[in-house]
């Protein structure tokens, strides 16, 4: 609205007003590659979304918009994907960023923690130092699928003293049920299948 005569607001002559941005459509955004790794599994590739923008922009904020009120104080990402927009959610947030890693990456002392696989176990790895006791983390990877990954970063961090508040992904398998290893972490997502 525009001021007139006497301070008095007027309306805006109709067609004038420019209407809120949209925000891109994301999961269309995510490209389906079937069979990959293996036969069976659908892909879920995000490249086509990190490619453009607005989308990317799109999806860090609305990451943020999710998860701020959890109040986290860091941003923990499991490798490799959760780095991707990780780092880039806790810059919104105002809060540092832990990389949770595969053993043997890390330069430091680390803490580890175990986790079945499908076709046996895997690790994760943080510095030993990465979280303060009391430290709010909030855990972010780009998909959860099983929750396997997830739920042994969490484990970490609680391991070291800190609170999970919850856990922020940019999808969800709602199938694959990864809520259950999860719980009772509020868990967010911008994206479900």
């Amino acid at each position: 609205m525009a001021r007139g005569a006497g301070g008095r607001r007027e309306r805006e002559p109709p067609g004038t007003a420019s209407p809120p941005p949209q925000r891109p459509d994301l999961r269309a955004l995510v490209r389906e590659i079937p069979d990959f790794p293996r036969p069976g599994i659908v892909f879920k590739d995000i490249t086509p979304l990190l490619l453009a923008p607005d989308a990317l922009r799109s999806a860090v904020t609305g990451l943020a918009e999710i998860a701020g009120p959890l109040e986290p104080d860091i941003v923990v990402a499991a490798e490799a994907r959760g780095f991707i927009l990780g780092a880039s959610l806790a810059l919104a947030l105002g809060v540092g960023f832990v990389p949770a890693r595969k053993p043997g990456k890390l330069p430091h002392e680390v803490v580890r923690a175990e986790y079945a696989l499908e076709y046996g176990l895997d690790a994760v790895e943080v510095h030993a130092d990465a979280f303060a006791g009391g430290t709010r983390v909030l855990l972010h990877d780009d998909l959860l699928a099983t929750g396997g990954t997830a739920r042994a970063v969490c484990q970490l961090a609680e391991h070291l003293g800190a609170e999970v508040v919850g856990c922020a992904f940019l999808i969800e398998l709602r199938f694959l049920e990864g809520r259950r290893q999860l719980a009772p972490y509020p868990i967010r997502s911008l994206i479900e299948y």
